[in-house]
């Protein structure tokens, strides 16, 4: 009998749901920290990246940009972090629409390291699906 197989790269660990490759990209110009955190979406197929410019522990600038996969390829030191689930990804999306608001003139730094973990699976949920 035909038993389908696992595929490591998208329903690893995570139930039976659906994961998307997550990439980060962190540099630092003139001052400032740019860190980008890009999704891999399938439908349509894009990357969506969040791009957060940081100066002095302060978000000073955030915003989302969409390029196709081949346009994504071609950029530069982005690595491939995680895998999420798109649950996951809105949590993030939320939490970064509020630390936008609050960190305006406040250092987040704690609060968008805590986001970014929000991105990753936990491994032990493998056997409470």
């Amino acid at each position: 009998e035909d038993v389908p197989s696992q595929t490591f790269d998208n329903k690893d660990y995570s139930c039976g749901k659906e994961t998307f490759p997550v990439y980060e990209s962190i540099f630092t110009e003139e001052g400032e920290t740019i860190r980008k955190i890009a999704i891999e979406i399938e439908k349509p197929p894009q990357i969506e990246i969040h791009v957060w410019t940081i100066r002095r522990g302060i978000l000073r600038h955030l915003y989302i940009e969409k390029l196709s996969k081949k346009e994504f390829e071609g950029l530069p030191y982005f690595k491939l972090i995680t895998r999420t689930t798109l649950s996951q990804w809105k949590i993030f999306h939320e939490g970064e629409a509020q630390i936008n608001r609050m960190c305006e003139s406040r250092v987040c730094r704690t609060e968008l390291e805590d986001l970014v973990k929000v991105l990753y699976l936990e491994k032990s949920e493998k056997g409470h699906c």
